[in-house]
């Protein structure tokens, strides 16, 4: 099986300028990108708003339509979330658009309690995974992170071989500077507990509530070693490269996966 090329967009956010957000990132991204996802950060139009009623976007809305034109474009996968509203309600919802504009969503399941974002934004139920090149993929959002049952790796066992549920688990996220060293130290816990691939693409600058973002961007390997190499505070887009055989070899040589509790809390 392939590699899996992923490129991180580490970038500030105009405050609550959706226009002004996607001429920004169609400038970052070019015409052509030798990458099979480009993973944006969270809310990626508008910043984390607390104003959804002003700022959300109808379920087709122009984020969206961004999202599977540039898609089409630049042959590549596109994921990131936004602020929608549908039926009346919000969600801080993530989309994942293929290379033929299809698209997955999921929205946000664990709401930042300290940003009030629970009165503003319904809870997700329900996770996705979807298939790039054939790698099974896990995108989640932001405080999602903290909370590592929602993220829990499942494991079936072919042939005494350990086979996941997901290769690479991402999360696009708004995370502030002031928690830095929480975000460094889960991704690699939840590359380590799950014996996968941990990408972490996070914002830089300061947010309309003065918030400073310092990014912190980052792509871990299953042994929890940081393989990208983006600095903090750092406007950048980085293209890395994901090992199939060194991620099959090291499940194979140390099958964590076998001796996974069968229980399963999510609900």
């Amino acid at each position: 099986m392939e590699n899996l090329r992923i490129s991180l967009v580490q970038s500030p956010l105009a405050w609550e300028n959706p226009d002004a957000n996607l001429h920004y990132f169609d400038h970052m991204l070019g015409k052509k990108q030798d990458t099979d996802l480009v993973v944006l950060p969270e809310m990626f139009t508008t910043g984390f708003t607390m104003k959804p009623e002003k700022n959300a976007e109808k379920q087709e809305g122009k984020g969206l339509l961004w999202m599977r034109q540039k898609a089409k474009e630049l042959k590549t996968s596109i994921t990131g979330s936004i602020c929608v509203e549908e039926g009346g309600n919000y969600f801080n919802r993530l989309y994942f658009v293929g290379t033929d504009g299809n698209y997955k969503s999921y929205n946000k399941r664990h709401l930042f309690r300290m940003g009030n974002e629970q009165n503003h934004y319904q809870q997700g139920k329900e996770r996705i995974i979807v298939d790039v090149k054939g790698w099974k993929i896990l995108p989640l959002v932001c405080y999602d992170l903290r909370f590592p049952v929602w993220s829990r790796n499942k494991w079936t066992v072919k042939n005494d071989v350990p086979v996941a549920e997901y290769d690479v688990l991402i999360y696009v996220a708004n995370w502030p500077e002031a928690r830095s060293y929480a975000w460094k130290q889960l991704l690699i816990a939840r590359a380590i507990e799950n014996q996968c691939y941990v990408v972490g693409v996070n914002r830089i600058g300061a947010d309309g509530s003065i918030i400073m973002h310092s990014g912190d961007s980052v792509v871990i390997n299953p042994l929890g070693e940081i393989i990208s190499v983006t600095k903090a505070h750092q406007e950048n887009m980085e293209t890395v490269t994901l090992d199939r055989e060194f991620l099959e070899g090291l499940r194979k040589k140390f099958p964590v996966g076998l001796d996974t509790d069968t229980f399963d809390l999510r609900t």
